[in-house]
């Protein structure tokens, strides 16, 4: 039986998100990883809470969070995404279950963003697939 695996997605950036998503699954595929459960957020700040709640069900062994953290006019971004992170890797450290980062910044300009979409979402599966061996 292959690994069940989350996937929680921000979606204040939704359309890329989506296409994210689609790269994320087809990289299970590849990895022999099923994706069992998709949560859809308002964005990056709360993937934690969402990462939380899916990594307590024992039927899920490791997740993914997808999403986009922009530069802005001020270090709002760079705060949220800092605080964002922290989160993700206490999580992983409180639960032993691989959590993937596929999130775009902080700190992405807008044209940075289309051309880290499959790589970001596919390195996300790839180290938590790592991580499970």
């Amino acid at each position: 039986m292959s690994a069940r695996i989350g996937i929680v997605c921000g979606e204040f950036h939704q359309t890329e998100v989506e296409r994210m998503l689609e790269f994320a699954r087809a990289e299970a595929v590849v990895m022999g990883l099923q994706v069992a459960e998709v949560v859809w957020v308002p964005g990056s700040m709360e993937a934690p809470l969402a990462l939380k709640r899916l990594l307590a069900d024992e039927n899920i062994d490791a997740a993914a969070a997808l999403g986009i953290i922009e530069k802005g006019e001020t270090q709002h971004g760079e705060a949220m995404g800092n605080a964002v992170i922290d989160g993700i890797v206490r999580l992983q450290l409180e639960t032993g279950k691989p959590i993937g980062l596929g999130i775009i910044g902080p700190g992405a300009e807008p044209e940075h963003i289309g051309p880290r979409l499959e790589s970001h979402a596919r390195a996300a599966i790839q180290a938590v697939a790592r991580m499970l061996e």
